[in-house]
């Protein structure tokens, strides 16, 4: 494939030969085997298929890096009972050939990543999603690690005046200035820390006959609030199904509104980051935005 553009500022190269020398260094099992760079819309991790069953995944950047030890911990615990595919650590690698992070090989899950817009069965879907939500939630969250992204809302007030200063000049920032000093006056959750996967995105979703066939990506995975979770209501399904998706969930009206604030958030920060580097997760960003403006 051609140059990789790449996110971050202190984002490294990656290529699949490096890749194949890591392998062949650490894991001679696999060694031979071709490495073929994925496309991915994913910001974190680079990804490379292995041979006919395996996928490497190797953090871009230093900010990743803890998300690759992180799900390789913890997803056996996560992993089962919820009723879909998840990634499957088959060997945790380490520095080497030039490479200086920890880096992990997977089983390969097959499917696709769905696009907002074009969900083949929204219904089905939202229920499936709900699943494994709930599944999660189940999970027992003792000593589990905090999830970055199961905190109030205030305290993603900083960042997201930040990013709509920087998206001023190119949307019509008014009203989502306004809708998310409304998402700021919604109560906190008042309840029991629990567990959230922290970014359920189509990026981190495949589908098989329009149905979910696995959740990718625990790297964010920990307990706090699991609204967060909810936030694939608005990235991913159509409006016909965020019902069918919300009394799956069980969503109070407090906890909707709090969950539509955090999928504005995420959102808005994401747009200005990504506009240049990642049409894909830039073009949910502005989905994201256009389905929650469109709704009273």
């Amino acid at each position: 494939m051609g140059a990789v553009t790449k996110m971050h500022k202190d984002e490294i190269d990656i290529e699949e030969p490096l890749v194949e020398r890591l392998v062949a260094a650490q894991f001679p099992r696999w060694a031979g085997l071709p490495a073929k760079r994925l496309a991915s819309s994913g910001t974190e991790n680079a990804m490379f298929r292995l041979g006919p069953d395996l996928v490497v995944r190797l953090p871009r950047y230093p900010g990743a890096v803890a998300a690759i030890e992180h799900e390789v911990r913890w997803l056996p615990r996560l992993g089962r009972g919820l009723g879909t595919g998840t990634p499957q650590p088959e060997g945790l690698g380490g520095p080497g050939a030039g490479f200086p992070w920890p880096w992990a090989v997977y089983r390969w899950l097959d499917g696709r990543n769905p696009v907002a817009g074009a969900v083949e069965e929204p219904g089905a879907l939202a229920v499936d999603l709900a699943g494994v939500v709930t599944a999660l939630r189940r999970v027992d969250p003792t000593d589990g690690p905090p999830n970055s992204r199961g905190v109030p809302l205030a305290r993603r007030d900083e960042p997201t005046r930040a990013a709509l200063a920087q998206l001023s000049d190119r949307l019509d920032t008014t009203e989502l200035t306004a809708r998310w000093e409304e998402a700021l006056r919604i109560p906190d959750r008042d309840g029991p820390p629990l567990w959230a996967h922290g970014d359920l995105a189509p990026g981190n979703v495949l589908v098989t006959n329009g149905r979910l066939s696995a959740v990718l990506d625990f790297g964010v995975a920990g307990v706090g609030d699991p609204t967060v979770d909810l936030v694939v209501a608005w990235n991913l399904l159509p409006a016909s199904a965020r019902g069918v998706f919300r009394e799956a969930v069980g969503a109070s009206d407090d906890a909707w509104a709090r969950a539509r604030g955090w999928a504005l958030s995420i959102a808005l920060i994401q747009l200005p980051y990504y506009w240049d580097t990642n049409p894909a997760l830039a073009d949910n960003s502005r989905h994201v935005i256009a389905e929650i403006l469109a709704e009273t």
